[in-house]
């Protein structure tokens, strides 16, 4: 109990820039104050004391405004960050390291029975209002973006953002950095995600400058053609006297 106590405050110490001592980690920050009343939660309800656990998760709701069902499947180092408006649901499973912020989303998509919430890997991160939603598994060191709706399985080392939520990032950099202990850093920028609907947008303004660029060049070569045309019937009207009776029975 108190061994997982410490890793969880290490947890907050660790990737909080916010909190300057354990006092302070244990007295102010609901994400602690939640995981807490989550695990006694927990403990009756593997005991099938179902009522109690559910009293004792709703509590805790009304104190933190974190909803974590007793049933969840939580791993060591959690961290909630601000955490208001979380909901993880009864049958979702959580691994180690994990960081969720405000408004995210572990839920279902109907009334089916069984595993019906997500499986969420090791050092996964979900920004704030991530919304995770189905009976799938996310893999380890993924990065969801904020205000993304997963709704599918999503590799390990990948980046997801979007609605509905998209891969757009797998292996493509290194998603962990080695420490010198030889330790794992979690890498906590969200901020810098790809945007691939402005990516889109881009190549649709690129293709439309050079659609332009064309349409002006075809321009200019009927232009000077009709010109060097022009000066030919001029300089030449008695081998295109057709030409000009045609051209003036037109302009007539």
């Amino acid at each position: 109990m108190f061994s997982r106590l410490r890793k969880d405050i290490s947890a907050v110490m660790e990737r909080d820039p916010a909190a300057k001592s354990t006092l302070e980690v244990i007295l102010c920050y609901p994400g602690l104050h939640a995981l807490l009343i989550y695990r006694v939660a927990h403990a009756f309800y593997q005991r099938r004391w179902f009522v109690t656990a559910r009293l004792i998760s709703q509590f805790g709701r009304f104190l933190t405004g974190i909803e974590i069902h007793p049933g969840a499947k939580i791993g060591e180092g959690l961290f909630i960050d601000h955490g208001s408006g979380v909901v993880i649901g009864e049958t979702a499973e959580i691994g180690n390291n994990v960081t969720l912020y405000q408004g995210v989303t572990l839920g279902g998509t109907g009334k089916e029975k069984g595993k019906r919430h997500p499986t969420i890997g090791d050092n996964v991160v979900v920004s704030s209002g991530a919304k995770v939603l189905g009976s799938f598994t996310v893999g380890d060191n993924v990065k969801i973006g904020a205000g993304s709706v997963v709704l599918k399985a999503i590799p390990p080392d990948s980046t997801v953002v979007g609605v509905p939520g998209r891969v757009v990032v797998q292996n493509g950099k290194k998603v962990l950095d080695e420490k010198r202990s030889g330790e794992k850093e979690i890498d906590l920028r969200h901020d810098l995600l790809p945007d691939p609907v402005a990516d889109v947008l881009s190549c649709l303004q690129l293709n439309i400058e050079k659609l332009e660029k064309r349409v002006l060049e075809l321009e200019r070569q009927n232009i000077q053609l009709s010109a060097q045309r022009f000066r030919q019937i001029e300089d030449n009207p008695a081998d295109h006297g057709e030409e000009r009776l045609a051209g003036s029975g037109r302009s007539a």
